[in-house]
């Protein structure tokens, strides 16, 4: 059952009734059971790996928080980790590790011929195996308390509205505020139900229509060059930037109908000033996960420590500092890239990050001293503009390998992009023959336009739905139905219509 669908919706309205007239120390309960059924209805196998997560997660969790000892505590720390995360490399990379072997055996003259596995990919285990581990690593810190009781435990393995895209929580704040449950407050339910329906729009309204544009470009990319690889690419942008945040909305929403509160997970991304920045604010909960977990334990790790220490003595105290966190960036984003998806171009689109920001980290003293010696105001509007411009073409490149079908693919493409370029296209009305309409164009240039104010006024602090939400009761139902009338005509389901991470 799909989030873009009258039976989520449905769910997340009778959920709400039952929680709300159930004692509040049993609500949890009440969500578990609406969880189980949702995850469920993607079929029964699934839930199979939900129980292996949490079940593993449960025992040793409970062994570490009587062990004193540090190392058996470690040692049980990599036993679950090894369980959980040697799972979903089995599940989501074992086919792809058995197709390169089997392409690397022709190569030397021989074929291994290994037969592929045939297991269905269970959805969200990305998700909600990272959100576990980081339980899991916080009990062995000593951050968390562990879950005595497991079925509260489930609840924060399968909480319904993040299980299939996220965002990435942690037990501290979500799976308390799970368990303790939540007053009735009708301002909830409004804030939630603005919110939902602001996903919907960016779903159903912007995504689905630019996927249908970016799609008939990537798919067939030997038909197109120069402004339509562009153009292809922009709408790409579009596609992924919504697609996501609309689905980010839906679920933060649904989740604020019960009265819980979960980890925001974009903020305002194509405003970014560097590619660092960008991804601080694109899918934040994961570059929080990786910069807990991964990058302060492998920059402070003894090895680290002391290729610093030897940099320093050749390189100097900066650049012996910066060493650490450039191979901790690369580190981050090869993993990344690995959780995107099985294939060399994830790989290829993570270490593109991950370099960047390396040797954007390396070369910032010279930029400041560039800065400085050209007059250039680092503060001024212009300036700013300039930064944003440039790392919305950095973000663009990275998205060829996400929109393109393989690597190969994504640099064809963009070897495509200086062909036969030539303007016309736009004036003549050859775009309009890729799939999208004169209409479709006009809704997605308004709808882009409407998300940029709405971008620019959250940027300068200004929270439109907190802001009709502070209207007269009269002023502010109107609004609801104009626009309400306003967006369901222009609706539009396509080929995408199930959000694109949850196939994570």
């Amino acid at each position: 059952m799909s989030y873009i669908s009258a039976g989520f919706l449905f769910t997340i309205a009778l959920g709400a009734l039952v929680y709300y007239l159930f004692p509040k120390k049993h609500r949890w309960l009440v969500l578990l059971l609406i969880s189980l059924l949702y995850y469920t209805s993607y079929g029964f196998s699934n839930l199979v790996y939900v129980l292996f997560t949490c079940i593993t997660s449960y025992i040793i969790s409970l062994k570490m928080s009587e062990m004193e000892d540090k190392v058996h505590r470690k040692r049980l720390l990599s036993v679950v980790l090894v369980l959980n995360f040697g799972l979903l490399f089995l599940l989501k990379y074992c086919n792809f590790m058995i197709g390169n072997l089997n392409s690397l055996s022709e190569v030397f003259g021989r074929n291994l011929n290994i037969a592929k596995l045939t297991i269905k990919f269970p959805l969200g285990i990305s998700f909600y195996t990272f959100q576990t581990m980081s339980y899991c690593i916080d009990v062995y810190r000593k951050k968390t308390e562990p879950e005595r009781n497991i079925f509260k435990l489930l609840l924060f393995v399968c909480y319904l509205p993040q299980m299939l895209q996220g965002p990435i929580g942690r037990y501290e704040r979500l799976g308390l505020a799970l368990s303790e449950g939540s007053d009735f407050d009708y301002r909830n339910i409004e804030r939630g139900a603005v919110r939902i329906f602001y996903g919907l729009a960016k779903k159903l309204i912007l995504a689905d229509r630019a996927f249908i544009f970016a799609n008939n470009i990537f798919y067939t990319p030997d038909k197109y060059s120069g402004v339509y690889i562009i153009a292809g690419i922009l709408m790409y942008s579009i596609y992924v930037y919504c697609d996501f945040a609309g689905g980010m909305d839906l679920v933060i929403g649904a989740s604020e109908v019960f009265g819980i509160t979960m980890d925001e997970n974009f903020r305002q991304p194509y405003f970014s000033k560097n590619l660092g920045d960008f991804w601080r604010r694109w899918h934040i909960t994961l570059g929080q996960w990786m910069k807990d977990y991964i990058f302060y334990p492998f920059s402070l790790s003894k090895a680290c420590q002391k290729l610093s220490r030897r940099a320093k003595k050749r390189f100097g105290r900066v650049y012996g500092t910066l060493i650490p966190i450039c191979l901790s960036n690369i580190l981050i984003f090869f993993i990344v890239g690995v959780w995107h998806g099985a294939s060399w171009k994830y790989i290829i689109y993570g270490l593109y990050n991950g370099l960047i920001i390396a040797m954007a980290n390396i070369l910032k003293p010279t930029f400041e001293k560039t800065v400085k010696l050209l007059r250039i105001k680092s503060n001024s509007a212009p300036y700013r503009v300039f930064q944003i411009v440039r790392t919305f073409i950095l973000v663009n490149i990275g998205w060829f390998f996400d929109a393109c079908s393989s690597a190969s693919g994504a640099f064809k493409a963009m070897g495509q992009t200086f062909k036969n370029f030539s303007l016309k296209v736009v004036t003549d009305g050859s775009l309009l023959k890729v799939g999208l309409g004169v209409r479709e164009i006009k809704i997605l240039f308004v709808g882009v336009l409407v998300l940029f104010v709405i971008g620019v006024l959250r940027e300068k602090g200004i929270d439109i739905r907190e802001w009709i939400m502070k209207k007269p009761l009269p002023l502010k139902w109107a609004i609801y139905i104009i626009l309400f009338f306003i967006v369901a005509p222009f609706g539009f389901v396509s080929a995408s219509t199930e959000f694109v991470y949850a196939q994570f």
